[in-house]
C-alpha cells in the first residue's frame, strides 16, 4: 500500500472565493475521486486549525506505486489540481509505502 500526503496553504481571497469556500472545494473535489481513479482506495482532506500552520492535509491510499502514479495523470484528478493550484500559496508531501 502508498499513502500519498499533501500539505497546502491558500490564499485568503481568489476571484474563485474566500479561503473557506476554496478549502471546502478541494475537499469536495479530491474526496468525490475514490470510485472514480482505479487504486484509488482512500482519499480524506482535513482543514486544518489556523495555528497549527497548514490551512488543508490531504491524505491518500492506493495500492501500488503505479495506481499513484496513474492518479497523478489522471483527468479527474488533473480538473481538481487545476482549480488547487488557482487558490494555494504553499504545497509540501511525501509518499511512501506500508
Amino acid at each position: 500500500m502508498v499513502k500519498h500526503i499533501v500539505f497546502w496553504n491558500l490564499k485568503e481571497q481568489t476571484k474563485n472565493g474566500v479561503k473557506a469556500e476554496n478549502a471546502l472545494k478541494i475537499k469536495e473535489g479530491l474526496e468525490s475521486l475514490v470510485g472514480v481513479i482505479p487504486g484509488l482506495l482512500k482519499a480524506e482532506v482535513g482543514i486544518g486549525i489556523p495555528e497549527n500552520g497548514w490551512d488543508l492535509c490531504l491524505c491518500t491510499e492506493f495500492d501500488t506505486k503505479e495506481h499513484l502514479a496513474a492518479y497523478r495523470d489522471h483527468p479527474a484528478h488533473k480538473k481538481v489540481q487545476e482549480f488547487v493550484h488557482q487558490v494555494i500559496t504553499e504545497r509540501a508531501a511525501c509518499d511512501y509505502v506500508i
